[in-house]
């Protein structure tokens, strides 16, 4: 079972629009939420699902507004937090700000979207690429859009419409990997991992099929290649347009993709990580309103501050913050998950150049200096 209704309410828990799909819960059980929540919140255990009686509340925040599902049923809580951040996303894609002067500007809008977006409580149409084919916006106004729904609706494939041509045909790839890092005052990694993303920038004309190939550790495994220069990846999620059948049966990666930009796949790496930045700092006290702070990064950057305070006798108790460190590096990865090939097959036979970009960068890295 999935939503009985969604309600999107101001930071005080007014509601400013809902949706009811199913009608087993009545609307005005939403008065008991934000009650509920500061009391949670005050108590100090405040979770993503609230109950009250028989009613459950599944809610999330984003900027000054709280998105809330109820159900009364043993409902698939996943799916439906999946819903509720995939509705701020299309609406953000329609608003570029999702806030409650947003909302308030655009309710003929919003209305349309929580009817196609779910029905009977259940996720329907979610890509804000389809839903904008039949639901324009110009100012604050709905447009008169065609009176047929869009074939990508019923069609096989619903996240590409049909006719799309392009002049120049070009594919580009960007592999971006974040490093979470934490290494302690010793210099030992406590923590290390790299969460890798594959990005499209799609220019396609016609129903192109696409196939990627990666220095994927099984694919090499299964065809005899051996384990060198292979990356074994963990935890892949892949988009809707991926056929997930042939991926299991061979670790093909073929799929029609969607036009203009998205993520074909997401992956994960627990492996050891060498820092790939290292920093030193050096933090001495010459009296007790003088202190000195010296930051050394590798062998070309030296930091020397100077602080004058009121009082520095008295040392924190929860010591010294670790030091968070933000970098980007192009042309490399750290896994090295290399693009081996990518086909295009149309059936109009067309020429198209896919382009590679490689970025490694900096996710969650920390060096603690005690």
């Amino acid at each position: 079972m999935s939503a009985s209704a969604v309600f999107i309410l101001d930071v005080k828990g007014k509601p400013l629009i809902s949706r009811n799909y199913k009608g087993d819960v009545a609307m005005s059980k939403i008065e008991h939420f934000m009650p509920l929540l500061v009391q949670r919140e005050e108590e100090g255990a405040l979770a993503p699902l609230l109950s009250h009686g028989q009613v459950h509340f599944l809610w999330i925040k984003h900027s000054n507004l709280y998105l809330v599902a109820t159900t009364s049923k043993n409902a698939n809580a996943s799916l439906v937090y999946s819903f509720l951040y995939k509705t701020i996303e299309v609406f953000c894609e329609y608003f570029k700000e999702l806030e409650e002067e947003s909302i308030r500007d655009n309710f003929v809008i919003v209305y349309e979207l929580l009817d196609e977006l779910m029905d009977f409580g259940f996720p329907q149409t979610t890509d804000s690429k389809i839903l904008q084919e039949y639901i324009t916006q110009q100012s604050n106004k709905l447009e008169t859009g065609k009176s047929r729904v869009p074939p990508t609706v019923t069609n096989a494939v619903s996240w590409r419409s049909e006719g799309i041509k392009y002049k120049k045909n070009e594919v580009f790839i960007d592999v971006i990997e974040s490093v979470n890092l934490l290494v302690n005052a010793n210099g030992s990694v406590l923590l290390s991992e790299i969460v890798g993303t594959i990005k499209l920038k799609v220019f396609l004309s016609g129903m192109p099929e696409l196939r990627l190939g990666l220095n994927d550790r099984v694919l090499f495994e299964l065809t005899g290649r051996g384990k060198n220069k292979s990356v074994e990846l963990e935890d892949v999620k892949f988009h809707q347009c991926v056929r997930l059948s042939r991926f299991d049966n061979d670790r093909t990666i073929s799929f029609i993709p969607p036009d203009g930009d998205f993520e074909l796949m997401s992956y994960r790496l627990s492996t050891q990580v060498k820092p790939l930045i290292w920093i030193e700092s050096v933090i001495e006290k010459f009296s007790h309103s003088r202190v000195e702070i010296m930051v050394k990064g590798g062998k070309e950057y030296l930091m020397r501050a100077h602080f004058g305070l009121p009082s520095v006798e008295k040392e924190e108790v929860e010591g010294r913050p670790p030091i968070r460190v933000k970098f980007e590096i192009p042309y490399f990865t750290v896994s090295g998950i290399q693009v081996r090939y990518m086909k295009i097959i149309e059936k109009s036979g067309y020429q198209a150049l896919p382009w590679v970009r490689y970025i490694t960068q900096s996710g969650d890295y920390q060096l603690r200096t005690s």
